[in-house]
This record gives structure tokens, sequence and C-alpha cells, in this order.
């Protein structure tokens, strides 16, 4: 398997967390004039949509970071940014046709597909499963590269996969996204572990991380 394709679905799953993680003051960015409350609510009173990422660093200095993001300011918020491959709500991507596939193709195909498993590898260097299940498209990359092992795990609404992919050539439209996944119910998106870092991104109507 190729470098670009091995490191396809790993950087694709970062964009959403790398992307929040740039707006350091994005969750506390709400509701200025309420009132201070002496210990912190667990649900947010309207049962608003909250998406949140955690990334736990395994380097010495031990860091975790959490972001807890509304999404209805994350949809405001987005199209104002524009860093390295973000602009407008937006992200470049790198190899958009790996190996000679069209992704929007295929994503195509898989929408119209019935439930099942519909790409299985195992091989000495990666475990690739492809899966959709319940109108969820379900993507597993085991790369069991000694120098970066890691492990990247992917449940996302096929009604979300059409809206990331409905941008132009070679992008992912993060607010339109965003915005399918407020009709989603409470869910865990994106999984990554690796020797480095350890990254989950999920929904649900907390207002804060567990």
């Amino acid at each position: 398997m190729s470098d670009c394709k091995r490191g396809f679905c790993t950087r694709t799953a970062l964009a959403a967390a790398t992307t929040l993680l740039l707006i350091p003051g994005l969750a506390r960015a709400q509701t200025p004039s309420a009132k201070a409350s002496s210990t912190p609510s667990t649900t947010s009173a309207k049962q608003d949509r909250w998406l949140h990422v955690r990334v736990i660093s395994s380097d010495a200095k031990g860091e975790t970071v959490r972001v807890n993001v509304p999404l209805e300011l994350a949809e405001k918020v987005l199209p104002a940014i524009n860093h390295d491959r973000l602009h407008g709500g937006k992200v470049k991507i790198d190899c958009a046709h790996v190996n000679d596939v069209d992704l929007r193709v295929m994503v195509d195909a898989i929408r119209s597909a019935k439930d099942g498993e519909y790409v299985t590898v195992q091989g000495t260097e990666n475990d690739v499963r492809v899966a959709k299940q319940d109108n969820h498209l379900i993507v597993h990359v085991l790369d069991k590269g000694k120098a970066k092992r890691s492990q990247v795990e992917i449940k996302v609404p096929m009604k979300v996969i059409d809206a990331l992919f409905s941008a132009g050539k070679d992008e992912l439209d993060l607010v339109a996204a965003l915005h399918a996944l407020s009709a989603a119910g409470d869910t865990e998106l994106v999984s990554v572990k690796d020797n480095e870092n350890t990254v989950k991104v999920w929904l649900d109507s907390k207002n804060v991380t567990d």
C-alpha cells in the first residue's frame, strides 16, 4: 500500500480536530451574559448539539487538550478561518484520487449500496476495513509500521459524508458536514491512536467532556 493511501485516512480524520484546536477561545464564546454556576452543567439546557475533541499527548509533557464546541457556533466561525489548508470552511486534501480511484464516485456507489463489508485488507504493513452499517460509513485502518504504529476508527453517518464531499475537487466542506451532523444522535465519530497522540472526536448534547 502506498504512503499516500496509508496516510489519507489519518489526515482526513484529524482535519476536523485540528481545525477546532486552532480556535483557542471558541469553547468560551457562548452566552457571556449568562449567570455563572458553581458547578458545571453536563447537559445543555436547549439540548444543543456539541462537538467534542480530546487530544492526549504521549510525549514527555503528557498534555491533554479538550475542546467543546456547539455545532451552531462552529458553523459560524469556521468560514472566517484561513490557515494552512483551511479556507472558507473547506479544507484541502491530498490524494483525492487514490490509486486512480475517484473518492466521490466511490461515495456515490456506497450511498446506494446495501449494508455490508466492502473492503477487507490484511497485510504485513496494514489492516484495512471499509463497511456500511445502519446508514453509517465505517473505516478501520491499522498501520503496523514499527516507526509509528497507528490505529484509525471512523464512523460517520452517510448524510455527513455526502455533505463533506459536496465541495469542489480535492476539498472537504467542513461547514456542510457540521450542519449535517446537527441532525445526528450521540455518536463517536473519530478515534486515532498512535505513538504520539490519542485523538477522539464525538458528538452529544453535553457541554463538557468526559
